[in-house]
């Protein structure tokens, strides 16, 4: 009996033994397909410039968020009454050009970026995971408060907490980065370990949240509830179309903020290497923004883009907010999860958006508002028609009150893209809202 026992307990320990070995053989193998699409990304970036396409931004879901199949029958009035129904709403006038066909977006919204109009919207207030496109809250939150110059050795415990599969820059433990190595990380490639690097930085993850939290809230954006700072699906994050439009818009008006999400190409820091000499130095490898519109992998690039943020994860598909200027005239665009299509879709939905947009100003009566942060603008979050668009021109002012100048973005015309490690490209354009702000910031 007591040699029968040994034996059952010997089979019970090498069964745990195996099934615990067969899980972390699992854990490694998930681990190391998620990483293959990005070191090869990075690697045929180093052997030629711009000569694949990169991975799509990925947060692979850390959670469950159920979504509805249809929106809510009543939404936030925040911006106006129309933006809290359901369905699409838009108030042509005679000879103004129609909607696009095709747009399969679950949530879509159209808005003049000075002025605060609305344009168009497709279930503006419906809240839904926002994925990677969450990355403007907590760009917005933190960004000023950390110097670009400043440097942090990133210790193991700053990349704790990270979703399985996240989307990476290359953030190693031990290394030395600045804060705008660390920016670029998480503009270009979504890199959910620059976030939280930055974010032990500012305190760590649950005070960043907290933050980002509080600054939704004074921005009205009030369909918002962060989870993690980095867009990763968890369950009840959530945010909508317009409250994704009213980060961009506040985030656009910081210098730095523009720069970053307006850069095509960059180098990050990679590993230290001693040359035949002995000397050690540390490379670099190049890094390509994932926003598709501005790199032009896939689909065409959009003239006169200057960012601003896309994302991707299973719960959420694919979202994205950009801005572009044509002339005088400064449109942003958030499209959250399109219904058909692939990859690009998001891009292309966009892309039509953005096209009817500029050819629809002038032709078509506001449909709502992008309110301005504070007190003051929440007070405009149940108008309509022309009071709606009388609180927008009043203020939309950042979160400290303060203007960095005159708006220079860098746009891409003609598909024209920098070679890795080259100059800025594009054009310098002036971008008058700040002088908006400025000029109103005292009513």
């Amino acid at each position: 009996m007591r040699n029968r026992t040994r034996k059952s307990v010997h089979r019970s320990t090498t069964t745990r033994r195996s099934t615990t070995t067969r899980r972390t053989t699992a854990r490694r193998t998930t681990a190391r397909r998620a990483a293959a699409p990005l070191a090869t990304a990075a690697a045929l970036l180093l052997c030629g410039p711009l000569a694949a396409t990169p991975a799509h931004a990925t947060d692979p879901p850390g959670g469950s968020t159920d979504t509805a199949a249809k929106p809510p029958a009543h939404m936030s009035t925040v911006g106006g009454k129309r933006l809290g129904r359901p369905g699409t709403q838009v108030a042509l006038k005679q000879g103004a050009p129609a909607l696009p066909k095709g747009l399969s977006g679950k949530s879509w919204l159209v808005a003049d970026a000075e002025s605060g109009d609305v344009l168009a919207s497709h279930n503006a207030h419906w809240q839904l995971p926002p994925a990677s496109t969450l990355k403007m809250l907590f760009a917005d939150t933190v960004l000023p408060k950390l110097p670009k110059t400043k440097t942090h050795r990133v210790e193991l415990s700053d990349l704790e907490g990270m979703g399985e599969g996240s989307s990476l820059v290359g953030v190693k433990e031990n290394y030395t980065y600045t804060v705008h190595d660390l920016w670029l990380g998480v503009f270009l490639r979504s890199g959910n370990d620059a976030v939280h690097v930055l974010s032990a930085m500012n305190g760590g993850v649950p005070a960043t949240v907290r933050e980002m939290q509080a600054h939704a809230k004074y921005l009205n954006a009030r369909d918002t509830h962060v989870v993690t700072p980095d867009g990763y699906d968890e369950k009840g994050q959530v945010s909508s179309a317009y409250d994704l439009t009213l980060f961009a818009r506040s985030g656009l008006q910081k210098a730095d903020f523009r720069e970053y999400c307006s850069t095509a190409t960059a180098q990050f820091p990679g590993a230290y290497a001693k040359d035949k000499k002995g000397k050690k130095s540390r490379s670099s490898f190049g890094i390509q923004n994932t926003n598709r519109l501005l790199t032009g992998f896939g689909v065409e690039p959009y003239k006169g883009i200057a960012g601003v943020k896309n994302g991707y994860t299973t719960n959420a598909g694919s979202t994205f907010t950009g801005v572009a200027q044509r002339g005088n005239r400064v449109l942003l665009v958030t499209v959250m999860n399109p219904q058909q299509g692939g990859g690009t879709e998001v891009y292309k939905e966009t892309a039509k958006l953005f096209d009817w947009g500029f050819e629809a100003a002038g032709s078509v009566d506001p449909v709502g508002t992008l309110v301005r942060p504070g007190a003051a603008g929440a007070s405009h979050s149940s108008a309509d028609g022309e009071d709606s668009r009388k609180g927008a021109q009043a203020s939309v002012s950042t979160a400290d009150g303060s203007s960095s100048g005159m708006w220079t973005a860098v746009g891409i015309t003609g598909g024209s893209l920098a070679l890795l490690g080259a100059v800025a490209f594009g054009v310098h354009r002036r971008w008058p809202l700040p002088e908006l702000v400025r000029r109103r910031s005292r009513d």
